[in-house]
């Protein structure tokens, strides 16, 4: 797919309209090659130049632009990826992380219109792979380029990710707002223990005392460990699936802190039999519970049924 937005593959019966411009229309025989579409593409590999240091591997990619501004959006990609300071490197000497970072500022430097990543940390290792989402996240909410990511991993999706398209052999199995399309029963994006769901809230307070923090969202409220959090910050939740238990009544004398009244909205087979998943409604957000077969039947739960929702577990993911 992303060859065939970038011109490298030409799909058959097609159109690609970026913006105001089109791309491809086979119905109306149009087909802009691919060095008239003001794209950057960033690969799984980084693909250096290793006879060039840094700072030569980007302005490679400046040569076909005519634009009095493509030093200064050079340079701007370089600060907010932070790469000053390897511009004199040769690329055989930089990390993995440091490699696509400089990917990405080469991407930029064009200044692309539209950006396309090819799982960038697929070939990265875990620390690789921590220490470039900061980045990619900055990319996000500070350049306001739309970015088609492609990726198999659900921590990246959780992070990165606003409108989701899920595809399974060349075909949109869903699609919408991330926090929809990951509490979806009917088409499960993320089966397994990284089944959950994406939750946009508010930081209300600080507990100095004890280092948490509550973050209000739409539906309540959870408390977590405070990671340097700031009052009304905008912060990503991720709660699992495997997080969550379920209470027919108010749970007291508990050490989870984080329970509230949530509506049984609706109930679907899990990967394994004996378990099931459990979406909750609690106001216009939803969660999902994995919880037993047995479970189930012993609390004699049903959908429409008010229940308590016990948190154990949140993940800050931006």
């Amino acid at each position: 797919m992303l060859r065939c937005v970038a011109g490298l593959d030409h799909a058959s019966a097609a159109r690609v309209v970026v913006t105001d411009e089109v791309w491809q229309d086979d119905e109306h025989g149009i087909f802009l090659p691919t060095h008239r579409r003001a794209l950057g593409y960033v690969f799984q590999e980084a693909s250096l130049f290793d006879h060039l240091n840094v700072i030569g591997n980007l302005r490679y990619g400046l040569r076909r632009v005519r634009s009095t501004q493509a030093q200064a959006t050079l340079e701007a990609a370089v600060e907010l990826l932070g790469i000053g300071h390897l511009l004199h490197r040769r690329t055989h000497g930089l990390s993995g992380g440091e490699r696509q970072r400089v990917a990405i500022a080469r991407a930029l430097a064009t200044s692309p219109r539209l950006l396309l990543l090819d799982e960038p940390m697929a070939a990265l290792d875990l620390a690789r792979k921590n220490e470039i989402l900061p980045w990619l996240e900055k990319l996000r909410d500070e350049l306001h380029i739309p970015m088609l990511y492609v990726t198999h991993s659900a921590d990246e999706l959780a992070r990165l990710a606003d409108h989701l398209v899920v595809l399974e052999r060349g075909q949109v199995k869903a699609a919408g707002p991330v926090t929809e399309v990951l509490s979806s029963l009917e088409v499960p994006v993320v089966i397994g223990e990284d089944a959950g769901v994406v939750l946009q809230g508010q930081v209300q307070g600080c507990d100095t005392d004890w280092y948490l923090a509550c973050v209000r969202f739409a539906g309540g409220q959870l408390w977590l460990r405070d990671t340097g959090l700031t009052l009304n910050q905008t912060v990503r939740l991720r709660v699992l699936a495997r997080d969550v238990s379920l209470a027919t009544q108010e749970p007291h004398d508990t050490s989870i802190q984080n329970h509230f009244m949530a509506e049984v909205d609706s109930v679907a087979d899990d990967a394994h039999p004996s378990q099931m998943l459990v979406r909750l409604r609690c106001g216009p957000s939803l969660l999902l519970a994995r919880i037993t077969r047995r479970s189930w039947h012993s609390l004699e739960l049903q959908v429409g049924q008010k229940v308590w929702a016990q948190v154990k577990s949140v993940a800050i993911v931006h």
